[in-house]
């Protein structure tokens, strides 16, 4: 029937499978026709009867062949019916929360995400090699049939404990609690504290996705400004009078879309604001990692106190693992975790086991002392493109991924995003940014991606032409109104 090449690399299981699917692509095994038996293929190869039924066992996989019992196995028939295109359902509509989430994981060919909130996947290759893989999986007891508590496996939930204390964050491991990720805490405090028609305080700018997740659930968002040292304290006190919030969300450290962080002084009173009008701190600290220096944390200040502490390994080391973690108090955390049970159950034990490794190893401080260095460079180039292009940086941020910057005075930002889609590049809008949707001249940069010149070259283009159609219109309106004096 065929030979194999024993001197290949090629495995013996993948050359029978390959050789076959020749054969049949090619017409010399056509449909319904009869394979020989699994020990007749065996013996005129030379190979164990196993090797044949991991062949033809992924052979049926792909639907090329089917098992008749004790009649043996034949090629299947196959209908020409054409599938539909995978790309064509989309979540949202254009520039929602939803839209801007799936963009950056279907990542169509050719579109430029220039507002995305990850890093490249070019930057995390090396995060998690094979090998780590394996090693991980080698640690489970039962293999691929381990199972996973669901609080999370007891010595990562010790490694983390160990990364907490290195910020200042006193915590053991029982009060740590494993996740899919941030996007996921927000879920289970959503469901463990929040009921349709609670308040819940948010800073305006912040997380698009979370926004539209609460007012899923009907729950009254408060938008309190974000300044570059913090939340606006007397619009914080204000709304804790009048509208008796239950849980705050706050991102204190390298805050998204603007980059900014918190000082010591303001996360203080909003402590204090907390213990006098008794709501819940739930503090994303998904960015921190990016943070190169010694950041101030509400959970650090407060001894986790009223506060519920998230973040995630997904943006600075692997977005394919979904790992993330909470921390709590036990009484906050009971809850979550009952959560957590009614709606996933637990999180997969061979991610937690691969997690484990990364960190037993010491590739997680290896691998963000290399990606800040790359991150602190880039955001440079960053900068100094976007400023020549035209766009006014006025509070550039500590650090991290996100550059938050202003077009000028009078550009049509709806009418640029729209051009920039059309024209393969993702920039996304101030406006998706607020709790309140008001409008916002800021875009949000990826200052990673915003080093491609595509961004720079188009922005530069664009925005002096529409400053040229500006002073036209101002030349124009000018010589009217002077026009209309003489004849008065």
């Amino acid at each position: 029937m065929f030979s194999l090449d024993r001197n290949a690399p090629t495995a013996l299981a993948d050359q029978i499978e390959l050789r076959l699917r020749e054969l049949i692509a090619g017409g010399q095994l056509p449909a319904t026709a009869r394979l020989m038996s699994i020990r007749q293929l065996a013996a005129q190869l030379a190979v164990s009867p196993n090797t044949v039924v991991t062949a033809y066992d992924r052979l049926m996989a792909l639907g090329l062949i089917e098992s008749r019992g004790t009649a043996g196995y034949y090629v299947r028939e196959t209908r020409n019916t054409s599938l539909p295109d995978a790309s064509a359902l989309e979540a949202g509509e254009e520039q929602d929360g939803v839209w801007l989430a799936q963009q950056a994981n279907d990542q169509p060919t050719g579109l430029l995400l220039a507002s995305s909130g990850a890093l490249p996947p070019s930057w995390l290759e090396d995060g998690v090699p094979a090998a780590v893989v394996h090693r991980g999986l080698a640690r489970a007891t039962a293999g691929m049939a381990s199972r996973c508590p669901p609080q999370g496996l007891p010595d990562l939930r010790e490694r983390i404990a160990m990364l907490l204390r290195g910020q200042g964050i006193a915590v053991d491991a029982g009060r740590i609690l494993t996740t899919f990720g941030s996007t996921h805490a927000i879920d289970l405090i959503c469901r463990a504290f929040l009921q349709p028609g609670d308040t819940v305080l948010v800073e305006d700018p912040g997380y698009f996705l979370m926004f539209e997740r609460l007012r899923k659930d009907g729950i009254r968002i408060i938008p309190i400004t974000r300044r570059p040292d913090g939340m606006d304290l007397e619009q914080l006190e204000t709304a804790c009078r009048e509208h008796r919030p239950r849980l705050l969300f706050i991102q204190t450290v390298l805050h998204n879309p603007t980059g900014w962080g918190s000082s010591a002084a303001n996360l203080h009173k909003v402590l204090v604001m907390a213990q006098q009008h008794g709501f819940l701190i739930a503090e994303d600290d998904v960015h921190g990692h990016f943070h190169s220096g010694h950041a101030t944390r509400v959970a650090s200040l407060s001894g986790l106190d009223r506060v519920i502490y998230y973040s995630s390994f997904c943006k600075a080391l692997s977005p394919a693992l979904r790992m993330g973690y909470m921390a709590a108090d036990h009484s906050l955390l009971k809850l979550l975790m009952r959560e957590k049970i009614y709606s996933i159950l637990t999180t997969p034990a061979l991610n937690e086991y691969v997690m484990l490794e990364v960190l037993s190893a010491g590739r997680w401080r290896k691998h963000l002392d290399r990606l800040n260095t790359k991150l602190m460079a880039a955001r440079q180039v960053s900068a100094r493109l976007l400023t020549e292009a035209g766009i006014v940086l006025d509070h550039p941020g500590e650090g991290g991924l996100f550059l938050w910057g202003k077009v000028p005075a009078g550009t049509d930002l709806e009418l640029l995003v729209q051009d920039a889609y059309r024209n393969k590049i993702l920039l996304v809008r101030g406006t998706t940014f607020s709790a309140t949707r008001d409008y916002d001249a800021h875009i949000r940069f990826n200052a990673v991606i915003s080093q491609n010149l595509r961004v720079s070259s188009y922005l530069s283009e664009r925005l002096q032409s529409l400053a040229g159609a500006r002073e036209v219109l101002g030349r124009a309106h000018k010589a009217a109104s002077e026009s209309a004096k003489r004849k008065a």
